[in-house]
C-alpha cells in the first residue's frame, strides 16, 4: 500500500468513528431512560370507573376501548367464594346464596309458570361454570350437570359441593368420557335428558348448553322468544346433509381414549344406509326442545334405531336431534325449517366478512374466542347465547357481559329486588346500551 492510500483509509476509519460516537450520543439523549421514566400504563384513575365505564365503551364499540380495556383488565378479578368449593363444609348453602349473588325467586308470573330446563355439560373452568349457572339460575327452572369423566377430581368435587346446596340443580346419573367430534358428546345430552323426564319437574322445555356459553337473552326474553317465535316447536337449525359433510356418515369413525389423550379417526369400513329410509340432515348440535319431543326421542323405535346407527360416526349430536326433528310425525316437527332460529351466536372463521367483521379474540377449532372488541357484536346479536368464551384468557369479556347481563335481568323483574341479587352497590354503566 502505497503513502497515499494509507492516508485515505486512515481519513475513512476516521470519518467513521467520528459517525458512530455522533448516532451513540444521540441516541442516548433521545431515549429515555428505563430506569428513570415512569411505566406508560394509564394510573388508575385513566381506567375511570372500572370496570363499569370501560365497558360501557367496549359495548359502544369505541375506537380505543380494547386497547385501554387490555391495561385496565389487571385490576378484573376472580369470585373470591370460587375456592372454598373444593373443600367440603367451607362453604355454606346461605354463603354461596348471597356471595355468589343468585336469583331466589321467579322475577315474574310468567316466568315462575313456564318452566325451563337445561342440559349443561362442562370439563374445565369453575369458575366460568359459576358464572354461567349463576347466570341462568332462577328456582323454577331445572338444570342437570353432565360433568366430564376425565375432569380431574377436585374439579367434580367443587361442583358437587355447588350443586348440592340446590333442589333443582343435579349432576347427571351417568357420566361419559367425552371427545370433541364423538358419540359420547351426544350421549351425554341423552343421559340427561332420561334423568330430566324422570324427575318431579315439570317442565316444558329444554335447553343445552357447554361451559364456555353465555346468555345474551334473559330468562323472561327466552320465554317469549319460544311463545312467539316457536310455541309448541322444537328449535333445530339445519338443513338436508351437503354434500360435503357425507363423510360424517357414510364410514364408520371410532373414540380414542389413551393416557390423556383422547380424539375421533375414521375407519376403512363403510356405513350401511341409515334405518327406516331416514333422510339425514346436518344442523346445529345445540337446539331449544319441547318435553314431549324428548319422550319421543327416547321411546321411538326410528330415534332408537337411529342413535345406534349414529354410535360410529362422526359429530352425530350434528345431525340427530335435527333428522328427527324433520319428522313430519314428530312431537312439535319443523319439516321444512333450515337454519332457523337464533339459538347461538358464534362466529366461525369461514364466516368472516360475510356474517361477521373478525374475531378480535382468537380462533380455537375454527371457532372465536371472543375478545374484548367482540362485545358490541355480541350485545347487538339476536341470539340466545354466546359462544365461546375463556375466562382466564379474556377476564374483562366476562366482567363486562355478565355486569350488563344482571343489570338488564333486575330491570325487568316485577318484583321487589333482594340486595344480594345486585352484583356491585354501585353502577357506572351507561343504560341506555341495549339494556
Amino acid at each position: 500500500m502505497n503513502q497515499l492510500d494509507a492516508t485515505k483509509s486512515g481519513f475513512l476509519v476516521c470519518i467513521g468513528i467520528c459517525i458512530f460516537i455522533f448516532i451513540f450520543l444521540y441516541v442516548r439523549n433521545t431515549i429515555p431512560d428505563e430506569s428513570k421514566e415512569e411505566p406508560t400504563y394509564p394510573e388508575s384513575t385513566d381506567c375511570g370507573f372500572y370496570p363499569d365505564e370501560i365497558c360501557s365503551a367496549l359495548f359502544e364499540g369505541k375506537g380505543a376501548a380494547p386497547q385501554i380495556g387490555q391495561l385496565c383488565q389487571q385490576n378484573t378479578h376472580q369470585p373470591e367464594i370460587t375456592p372454598c368449593l373444593g373443600t367440603p363444609g367451607t362453604c355454606n348453602c346461605s354463603l354461596i346464596f348471597q356471595g355468589l349473588h343468585f336469583i331466589t325467586r321467579p322475577l315474574s308470573a310468567e316466568e315462575g309458570n313456564f318452566s325451563l330446563a337445561y342440559i349443561i355439560t362442562i370439563h374445565k373452568e369453575l369458575a366460568m361454570f359459576v358464572k354461567l349457572l349463576r347466570a341462568i339460575y332462577v328456582p323454577q327452572n331445572v338444570y342437570c350437570i353432565h360433568i366430564d369423566e376425565k375432569s380431574p377430581q377436585n374439579y367434580k368435587t367443587a361442583v358437587k359441593n355447588l350443586v348440592d346446596c340446590f333442589e333443582n340443580i343435579f349432576i347427571s346419573s351417568k357420566r361419559e368420557t367425552v371427545i370433541y367430534g364423538g358419540f359420547s358428546r351426544l350421549q351425554a345430552d341423552i343421559n340427561c335428558m332420561k334423568d330430566l323426564v324422570s324427575s318431579t319437574f315439570r317442565w316444558k322445555y329444554v335447553i343445552n348448553l357447554c361451559g364456555q356459553d353465555y346468555p345474551i337473552k334473559t330468562n323472561k326474553e327466552i320465554i317469549q322468544y319460544i311463545k312467539s317465535k316457536w310455541n309448541g316447536k322444537n328449535v333445530t337449525p339445519g338443513v338436508i346433509q351437503p354434500a360435503h359433510m357425507k363423510y360424517r356418515t357414510h364410514q364408520s369413525y371410532k373414540e380414542y381414549v389413551h393416557q390423556g389423550n383422547s380424539y375421533v379417526y375414521p375407519t376403512k369400513k363403510e356405513k350401511k344406509d341409515p334405518p327406516h329410509n331416514l333422510t339425514i340432515y346436518f344442523g346445529s348440535a345445540y337446539y331449544v326442545l319441547t318435553r314431549q319431543f324428548v319422550e319421543f326421542t327416547l321411546t321411538d323405535v326410528r330415534a332408537k334405531d337411529l342413535l345406534e346407527w349414529s354410535k360410529d360416526t362422526y359429530s352425530p349430536d350434528e345431525h340427530y336431534w335435527v333428522t328427527l326433528n324433520r319428522l313430519r310425525d314428530a312431537p312439535g316437527a319443523t319439516p321444512n325449517a333450515e337454519w332457523e332460529g337464533h339459538i347461538r351466536a358464534i362466529k366461525w372463521k369461514d364466516m368472516e366478512g360475510v356474517v361477521h367483521n373478525g374475531c378480535k379474540g382468537h380462533y380455537v377449532r375454527d371457532i372465536c374466542v371472543y375478545g374484548l372488541g367482540d362485545l358490541q357484536w355480541i350485545i347487538e346479536s339476536p341470539h340466545l347465547f354466546a359462544n365461546k368464551f375463556e375466562l382466564t384468557t379474556y377476564p374483562l369479556v366476562m366482567e363486562c357481559l355478565e355486569r350488563r347481563y344482571r343489570l338488564k335481568v333486575l330491570n325487568q323483574a316485577e318484583v321487589p329486588l333482594e340486595s344480594h341479587w345486585h352484583l356491585q352497590e354501585t353502577c357506572y354503566f351507561n343504560m341506555k346500551i341495549n339494556i
